[in-house]
């Protein structure tokens, strides 16, 4: 399985949401890649964690984002979700789990509920550590072309979540604490 010819395939080559697209899931890949590394997982486990890398974004054209080039017709949340479906229409149900639960640290169903969010009302929280891996680096990168060529630091990752409650924060610390090498 080629990751980039699987965004080509829904992305277009060329465009500037294909652009944005990889330029943000290569960043996030890299960071993942090494975090699976410094942690020991199996070079299989590398693989998947660079491919999930990729493509956990990969739903982002079914969303009215169109800062990033999108011009679907759901809100930017629903990326995650719209992605799983599309993974596993693919058949890469395994995939398609990281693109469901990537936003953010995770969200639970209480959350999706007390914010009233436009998800499904199910866990979305990553719970594999490739799962949990990807989500950790995606939170270091803004697809934003204003952003996306600055790695976020640890401190300000920990600002955008602080937002969303002391929990997010904590989650966020505590894969710090287990993937940040050195």
């Amino acid at each position: 399985m080629n990751p980039l010819q699987l965004i080509a395939k829904y992305h277009p080559p060329g465009s500037a949401r294909y652009r944005i697209l990889v330029d943000h899931s290569t960043r996030v890949a890299r960071k993942a890649v090494t975090v699976a590394k410094h942690i020991g997982l199996a070079d299989a486990e590398v693989r998947f964690v660079e491919e999930a890398a990729l493509l956990h974004d990969i739903g982002i054209h079914f969303t009215d984002a169109p800062e990033l080039g999108c011009r679907g017709d759901l809100p930017y949340l629903a990326h995650g979700y719209m992605g799983r479906e599309l993974l596993e229409s693919e058949g890469l149900p395994r995939h398609a789990l990281v693109c469901d639960r990537h936003i953010g640290v995770g969200l639970s169903p209480e959350d999706i509920y007390r914010q009233g969010l436009p998800l499904p009302h199910r866990d979305l929280r990553p719970v594999s550590r490739e799962e949990q891996i990807v989500a950790y680096a995606d939170l270091f990168f803004s697809k934003h072309p204003d952003r996306s060529h600055r790695e976020r630091s640890p401190d300000q990752v920990r600002s955008s979540l602080a937002r969303f409650g002391p929990d997010k924060v904590a989650v966020f610390e505590l894969w710090h604490a287990g993937f940040r090498p050195g």
